[in-house]
């Protein structure tokens, strides 16, 4: 297991002081796990926690890793921004957006892999942003969905507008949104936001074995989708029907699919490198 701080808080035991990190990465074959790792605040943001996980998604983007989970510790996933940081004066909001939330979203969403978020907990917030900014979601039966933005006047930020109006629709994400209520993990399966529930002391274990899954097949050819989907609602049909073509050139350019041709002619499994 990696560590990934700049200024911890620390731990006194025995005379002896420990750093804990505030995310944690650790590698399982082509699977990273990502660990959002400030339980004593729902793992909330600060600047120290902004910083290690930017350098845990840079860990993200090598390419022997196939697959990332995203999670925390304790009881939640992530409840956004730490509030201890505005007790004095919030300062330029859109300043800190800029330089922190909004890097770290185009770093999480440019990863052509597919990224899973294992949401524990309460998702809140810019929280609730991040794990809407991952391509799949599981959702401990525990696990609560809060845009909480409105509740102390805010905006949603983080590409909250961008991601829950993609995956909901305008209508309900704006009734949610604007509304600021607390989704169950079950009204959140209902509602097409997380793939799937499982028992709380089951989901790391489920994640893992969907994200070992996923990274046994053509990552290429998964990353070329998520381009795909990206631009399928914005573009026209003869639009995304020419970029399909261009990927799809790109993709037959690979030695997945080398593999994929072979095993299907020689009626075997494919055995796929993420070349």
């Amino acid at each position: 297991m990696n560590v990934r701080s700049a200024t911890a808080f620390h731990a006194s035991t025995g005379g002896k002081v420990y750093r804990v990190a505030e995310v944690e990465t650790q590698r399982d074959g082509g699977v990273l796990t990502i660990t959002l790792n400030r339980p004593d605040v729902l793992n909330a943001f600060d600047s120290a926690m902004h910083a290690a996980f930017k350098e845990a998604l840079g860990e993200a983007g090598d390419p022997d890793v196939r697959a990332v989970v995203l999670t925390g510790v304790g009881r939640g996933f992530c409840v956004g921004q730490d509030l201890n940081e505005f007790k004095e004066v919030a300062g330029d909001i859109g300043g800190r957006l800029r330089s922190t939330y909004n890097p770290n979203v185009r770093a999480l969403r440019a990863l052509e892999k597919p990224v899973i978020a294992a949401v524990n907990g309460p998702a809140a917030g810019a929280g609730l942003s991040l794990a809407c900014a991952c391509d799949l979601r599981l959702a401990a039966t525990s696990a609560s969905f809060v845009p909480a933005f409105v509740r102390i006047g805010l905006v949603p930020d983080t590409g909250a507008t961008y991601f829950i109006a993609r995956l909901l629709g305008y209508s309900r994400a704006f009734e949610w949104l604007c509304s600021g209520r607390a989704l169950s993990a079950a009204d959140a399966h209902a509602w097409g936001l997380v793939a799937e529930v499982v028992g709380d002391g089951r989901l790391l274990a489920r994640a893992a074995d969907v994200a070992a899954t996923l990274a046994a097949l053509p990552t290429r050819a998964i990353g070329l989708t998520k381009r795909l989907l990206e631009r399928a609602g914005l573009s026209s049909l003869e639009d995304q029907l020419e970029l399909e073509a261009d990927l799809q050139t790109e993709a037959a350019q690979s030695a997945d699919f080398k593999e994929g041709v072979a095993a299907f002619l020689e009626k075997r499994e494919p055995r796929f490198s993420g070349r």
